[in-house]
Formats: C-alpha cells, sequence, structure tokens
C-alpha cells in the first residue's frame, strides 16, 4: 500500500493533521483548565470571605461552639471537601467534620502556611485533585482574654475546595473534542483521498500506462493536456517527448534504410570489382611476362627497350591496383596468435626504412617496456604499420620527423595497446578528414584510395580500430588500438618475453 506515492502522501497529511490538531487540543484543554481552576479559585475566595465574616463574631466572643457549628454548616456544601481551623502548632480546632478535631493538620496545608503562600493544587489519597485556600487569623483586642495581648497570628483558616467536578468537564471536554477530531480526520482523509485520485493518481495512471505503450514501441500515443498546472505540464512534456521520438525513430529508419541500400550496393560492387579484379590479374600477369620477353629483343640503349620498361611499369601499378581492390573486396580470415608488437614494429621499421623517401626522414621509437602481448593476425598487423609507416614517409617527401610510440591504455572497459604513428608533414586538411577512409578517395596522383580502408578493416578484423588526427601544417598522427592477449598463454608469453 505504502509503494504508492498518493498513499505516503495521504498518510503524511493525516499525520500532520494529527500533530497539529493534538497540539491545538493540549493548547486548549490547559487553557481551560487554567481557567476553570481560576474560576474555582474565585469561588473558594468568595466561600472564604464568607466563613471568615461568619465566624469571626463567634471566635471574637469566644463562642467556640457557635463556631463549630457554622463551619459544620459550610461544610455541607458540596464543592467543599473540607473546612477547618488549625493552630500555629499544626492541631485541628474546629472542622466541618468533628472527628477531625484535635488531630494534626495535614501536612500540605501546615507547609503552605509556613511557606507564606495562600493557595495550593495538590491531589490528596484517592486521585482527587484538590484545590487548598488559606488565610492566617490575627488577633485583635477582643481576642486578648483568650489569646493574649499579642497582636499576630493566632491560627489558620483552611477551605480545601474539591475540583473534581472540573475534572469532569475537562474529561468530557477531552471525549468531545476527541471524537470531533477523529470524525474530522475521517472526513478530511476521505477528502484527501479523492482529490489525491481525481488530481493525481487518475493522470498520473494515465501517463505510466501510455509509457509502458511508447516503451512497447508504439509511438502514435498522445496525451490531451486538460490543465496548465504541474500535472498538464508533465503531460505537455510527454506529448512533446514522444513527438521527439517519432521523428527521431524515423530518422533513423530513413538513414538505415539508406545505409541498407548503400551497403547493398557496395556489397555488389565488391563482389563485382573481385570477379573483375580475378579476371583482370590472369591476363596482366601474361602481358607483363610478354613485355619482359619483347624488352630482352632489344639491345641496350635502345629507345623501345625504354618504352618497355614504361609499359612494365604501369603493369605493375595495375597490377597492385587490382590486386588491392581483390583483397578488399574479398579480405582473408586471420590467423589468431599472440604478437609482442614492441618486435613487430622494429620490423616492420626494417621495411619501411628501406623505402626511397625515408632517406631524408628521421626516425623516433618512443616504446613502452613490458608491454603485454596483443591478440590478432601478425602479417595483417604488419601490413597495416607498413602502410601508415609508408603514408606518413610519402607525407615528408622534403623530410621530417616520424615517431612511432606504443602504451598500453583503457577504453570503455577494455585494456588496449595504442601505437601512435605520427609525421611532421603537412597534415590532413578538415575537408578530406571526412573521406580518408572512404574506399576509391584519395588526394595523391598515384594509388587506388583502398589503402587506408584495408587498413581500418583489417584492424576491426582483428578487434581493433584505427583513429586520425591532424593539424595543418603540422603534420597527422593515425593511432592504432588493439586488445591484449587475456588468459593463461598471454601471461605466459609476456613471462617469456620478460626472461629474454
Amino acid at each position: 500500500m505504502f509503494n504508492s506515492l498518493i498513499s505516503r502522501v495521504i498518510l503524511l497529511n493525516v499525520l500532520l493533521l494529527i500533530l497539529g490538531v493534538g497540539s491545538f487540543a493540549m493548547y486548549h484543554l490547559q487553557r481551560e483548565q487554567k481557567h476553570l481552576i481560576n474560576v474555582h479559585r474565585q469561588s473558594a475566595q468568595l466561600v472564604l470571605d464568607t466563613v471568615e465574616r461568619a465566624i469571626s463574631h463567634s471566635m471574637s466572643v469566644g463562642d467556640t461552639d457557635n463556631v463549630q457549628a457554622m463551619l459544620e454548616k459550610v461544610g455541607e456544601g458540596s464543592p467543599l471537601q473540607q473546612v477547618y481551623v488549625f493552630d500555629l502548632n499544626g492541631t485541628i480546632k474546629h472542622s466541618s467534620d468533628p472527628q477531625l478535631i484535635g488531630t494534626a493538620a495535614p501536612e500540605d496545608a501546615v507547609r503552605l502556611f509556613q511557606q507564606h503562600k495562600i493557595e495550593l493544587v495538590h491531589f490528596v489519597p484517592g486521585g482527587k485533585q484538590i484545590l487548598t485556600v488559606q488565610r492566617p487569623i490575627t488577633a485583635n483586642k477582643n481576642c486578648f482574654r483568650c489569646h493574649g495581648i499579642s497582636r499576630g497570628v493566632i491560627g489558620v483558616l483552611n477551605i480545601d475546595f474539591s475540583l473534581a467536578h472540573m475534572e469532569d468537564q475537562l474529561r468530557e471536554t477531552g471525549t468531545i473534542f476527541v471524537h470531533s477530531t477523529m470524525v474530522n480526520l475521517i472526513v478530511l482523509a476521505l477528502a484527501i483521498s479523492i482529490i489525491m485520485s481525481r488530481m493525481l493518481r487518475r493522470p498520473l495512471g494515465e501517463i505510466s500506462e501510455a509509457m509502458r505503450q511508447v516503451e512497447a514501441g508504439d509511438l502514435s500515443v498522445r496525451m490531451e493536456q486538460q490543465s496548465n498546472d504541474e500535472v498538464g505540464q508533465l503531460i505537455g512534456g510527454f506529448n512533446s517527448m514522444v513527438d521527439n521520438l517519432d521523428r527521431a525513430q524515423n530518422e533513423l529508419q530513413k538513414i538505415h534504410y539508406q545505409q541498407m541500400e548503400r551497403a547493398d550496393r557496395l556489397a555488389s560492387i565488391g563482389e563485382m570489382a573481385a570477379g573483375l579484379a580475378h579476371e583482370i590479374k590472369n591476363p596482366l600477369a601474361g602481358i607483363g611476362g610478354a613485355i619482359n620477353v619483347l624488352a630482352d629483343d632489344y639491345p641496350e640503349g635502345d629507345p623501345r627497350r625504354e618504352v618497355m620498361a614504361q609499359i612494365q611499369k604501369q603493369v605493375d601499378r595495375m597490377n597492385k591496383t587490382v590486386t588491392d581492390l581483390l583483397y578488399f573486396g574479398r579480405p582473408g580470415k586471420p590467423e589468431f596468435s599472440y604478437v609482442d608488437i614492441n618486435s613487430l614494429i622494429k620490423q616492420t621499421q626494417l621495411f619501411a626504412s628501406q623505402h626511397p623517401e625515408a632517406k631524408n626522414v628521421n626516425w623516433i621509437e618512443e616504446l613502452t617496456r613490458d608491454l603485454p602481448p596483443v591478440w590478432g593476425d601478425q602479417k595483417q598487423i604488419q601490413q597495416v604499420l607498413l602502410n601508415l609507416m609508408i603514408n606518413g614517409l610519402q607525407a615528408m617527401k622534403d623530410g621530417g620527423v616520424l615517431t612511432v610510440q606504443t602504451e598500453l591504455c583503457s577504453e570503455n572497459g577494455r585494456d588496449l595497446i595504442q601505437v601512435d604513428i605520427r609525421d611532421t608533414g603537412p597534415g590532413i586538411p578538415e575537408p578530406e578528414m571526412k573521406n580518408i577512409f572512404t574506399p576509391f578517395y584519395t588526394s595523391k596522383t598515384e594509388g587506388t584510395g583502398l589503402g587506408l580502408p584495408i587498413c581500418r578493416q583489417l584492424l576491426e578484423t582483428n578487434g581493433g580500430s584505427l583513429k586520425v588526427s591532424s593539424v595543418v601544417e603540422k603534420g597527422a598522427c593515425f593511432t592504432v588500438l588493439l586488445p591484449i592477449a587475456e588468459g593463461q598463454e598471454g601471461a605466459l608469453l609476456a613471462d617469456q618475453k620478460a626472461d629474454q
């Protein structure tokens, strides 16, 4: 039940109402109690004045019997608990209850007199609440014959006024207040429940149901906004969100269809290109062989021999183009093994340094030691590294610095080895950055435009990736990311490499 937000709100409101009403009730009852005590205090003072005037004459003439009779008569009043007079020694001399004459006055009464106070609200045995009011009796000249010439206090007139009626009134008031409060709380709780249900529970339930439909894939769901309050704004936001999702889905489907069509076309073109390359490669081999035979028929220095050499060069170029096209259309499956990337880079650098454009380039190797082995096809990875190094060399025709750097990194929770191949050439302009991995796109006068697409394809086949960054006039950096080898075999290979 309390998993519902509405139920928790209703419960919180009821608790706050109980706290507020309870605090008000306590304040009201305390205020009513003080008021009733003041009323009874005034009544007790009035009775005290009346009793004092009634017995003053009899006491002045020494008529103790009349004093006793008056106290017994006054004690018959229902609010009065006791009326008595006690001397300074605490002995009761006159009382509305004749049996108390000669006994010790209650300790509360004696203590009240000794503390020079005139009233006290206290409880007596039996749980009854009593208001005690006292008034000292001072001797005058008529009292000299009985009490001597002293004009001090000769006794205390004490009245115990019962507060039972006040307690009954407070109890009745509290009962009525509790009952009325319970009725009000029930009515308020029902009213809050109805209001919450109509204003929150129903619209929130409709929103929740609409969201489930959207989650199931139905983006045609819309809700009617009936107000401009927070719930209405929530419904408006929901409708806007679904509109955006619908538009985004339509755009994604459109892009997806375009990519599927493009992929189909590229697949068809790839198959056709692979078939054509295969058909062209054999005749080219025959043409190349025939050119070599014809060239041998001409003596050294014959201009026709030079023409044959140019023809052979173009045949070799066409053969490389056909070979790249065939490889791009039908790449070979990788043969996975554990590869020491630093050793592979050093081997590849030896091959690349033999390139004609490498003589004016300085090499810098920043290889991190003790790198774990990578898991991939060594030949394909070496092909990628060699291609990227040669691209860097060709970008620095007037000389420069080619830096090869390795390090361990992490991406999306995977441990990878990062290889950066950085040149100091002219860099790659921004418009060309978007197309460098597009098949057949090239900015060189020679080449097929398949080198970088093949590199990226090979790395993805090996579970890696290829990235590029460039600053114009400062050079370009190609970043190769390869997954490290995992498992006991990889750890064993790493240990063997460390022992060497």
